[in-house]
C-alpha cells in the first residue's frame, strides 16, 4: 500500500450515502464536544471514527484498540467510555472482568468491549496475573483469531476454542502492556482546564437523542459495510506497517462518510502517531539516551559501573531509582545494555583499573 502526504490525497469515490455519513459523524462529534474535554480535536475525531468503525466491524480484518490513558484520575476517561457506550453497537461495560466471562461473552455476542480501570488488571505491574485477559485483548484485534481454554467435564478435559474478534476500548491510569499499545490508538487524556466548559452528563436526559443518532449511524453503516470491505484507503506518509493496520479502518469509515472527515482522519492519524512516537521510549532506548546524556554532561569518555549507576539514579524524572520497587543495579544495567551490544570492560581510572 502506498503512502502519500496529506496535501496530495485524492478524493475518495462519493457514494450515495456519503453526505449522510458526514452529517452523522458531525452530530456525534458535536455530542462529544458537549460532554468531554479532549486534549485536542484530533483525539475527538479519532474516537468518533472509532465508533463508526465498530458499527462496520464486519468489513475489516482488524480492529484497533482504543486506549484512553492519563497520568491521574479525573481526566475524563470514564466519561468518554460512558459516552461511547451510548453509540457503540452492543456495548459491554466491564471493570476487572474474569477471563472466563470475557471469553464467553465475546464468543456469543461479539460486543464492543468498554474496559475501565484497565491498569488494575492489565498494567505492567499486574499483567502477568491476568495473562488470559491480555491474551484475548491482544488476539482479538485480528479477524479469525481464537483463544483457548481447558474445560473439565467429569474426568474429561477438553480444549475449547473461543472466537476473540471484537472492538475494545480501554481506559486506565499510566500505561498498558506494549503488546496492547502496539495495536491501539492512544488518546492521552488530561484534566480539564478551568476555561474548558462542558455540560453535566446525565444519561437519562440524553438517551433518547443518543439512541436516535446511534440507530441512524447503524443504518448508514449497514448500507456502506460491503463497500468498505473492498476499500483500500490511501494513508498519510509515515503511517505504515502495524500503525497502518490501526488506522486503515478509521480512514475507510472517513472515506465512506466523505466531507471534512476524509482529511480529519488523516490529520488525526499523523498527529496521534507523532505523539505516540515521542510519548515514552522503551526503557532500553531511554537507558541509552540517559547514558549518553551523562557522558556529555560529565565530559568524560568512561565511567565506572558504580559511578554510572549513581548518576542514573539521580537523574530527574528517570525511572532508574524505582524499577519494580528497587533501584537499577549492576546486573540490571548489564542485562539491559547487552541487547544493544554494550558491555562492561576493564578501563583505567585515576584510582586504578
Amino acid at each position: 500500500m502506498s503512502a502519500m502526504p496529506l496535501a496530495t490525497l485524492p478524493p475518495p469515490p462519493i457514494s450515495p450515502s456519503a453526505t449522510a455519513g458526514a452529517d452523522l459523524l458531525d452530530e456525534l462529534d458535536a455530542f462529544f464536544q458537549r460532554f468531554v474535554a479532549f486534549p485536542n480535536a484530533e483525539s475527538r475525531w479519532a474516537v468518533v471514527l472509532w465508533i463508526g468503525h465498530a458499527h462496520c466491524i464486519a468489513a475489516f480484518d482488524s480492529t484497533p484498540r482504543l486506549a484512553l490513558l492519563s497520568p491521574e484520575k479525573g481526566s475524563g476517561k470514564t466519561r468518554t467510555l460512558e459516552v461511547i457506550g451510548l453509540f457503540a453497537p452492543s456495548p459491554l461495560h466491564a471493570v476487572n472482568i474474569s477471563a472466563a466471562a470475557l471469553y464467553r461473552v465475546v464468543s456469543l455476542k461479539q460486543p464492543t468491549l468498554l474496559l475501565d480501570e484497565a491498569d488494575t488488571y492489565l498494567g505492567p505491574m499486574v499483567a502477568k496475573q491476568h495473562e488470559d485477559v491480555r491474551g484475548l485483548i491482544n488476539a482479538g484485534h485480528r479477524r479469525g483469531a481464537e483463544v483457548y481454554r481447558a474445560e473439565v467435564a467429569g474426568k474429561t478435559v477438553r480444549v475449547v476454542a473461543f472466537p476473540a474478534f471484537a472492538a475494545a476500548a480501554l481506559a486506565g491510569i499510566g500505561d498498558l502492556p506494549d503488546t496492547i499499545l502496539d495495536r491501539s490508538i492512544i488518546i492521552a487524556m488530561k484534566r480539564r482546564a478551568q476555561h474548558e466548559v462542558i455540560e453535566p452528563f446525565r444519561e437519562r436526559l440524553v438517551k433518547t437523542e443518543a439512541d436516535t443518532l446511534r440507530d441512524n449511524l447503524a443504518d448508514w453503516a449497514a448500507a456502506e459495510v460491503d463497500a468498505m470491505a473492498d476499500a483500500w484507503p490511501v494513508l498519510p506518509e509515515g503511517i505504515t506497517d502495524r500503525v497502518a493496520d490501526v488506522w486503515e479502518p478509521l480512514c475507510a469509515v472517513a472515506d465512506a462518510a466523505g466531507g471534512e472527515w476524509v482529511v480529519r482522519a488523516r490529520t488525526a492519524a499523523v498527529v496521534i502517531n507523532r505523539a505516540r512516537q515521542s510519548r515514552d521510549p522503551s526503557l532500553g532506548v531511554q537507558l541509552l539516551v540517559d547514558c549518553q546524556r551523562l557522558f556529555d554532561q560529565l565530559d568524560v569518555d568512561r565511567l565506572s559501573t558504580d559511578a554510572l549507576l549513581e548518576a542514573l539514579v539521580k537523574l530527574d524524572e528517570s525511572p532508574w531509582g524505582d524499577i519494580r520497587g528497587k533501584a537499577i543495579d549492576q546486573r540490571g544495567l548489564a542485562r539491559r545494555l547487552r541487547k544493544y551490544e554494550v558491555r562492561p570492560a576493564p578501563h583505567r581510572f585515576d584510582g586504578g583499573t
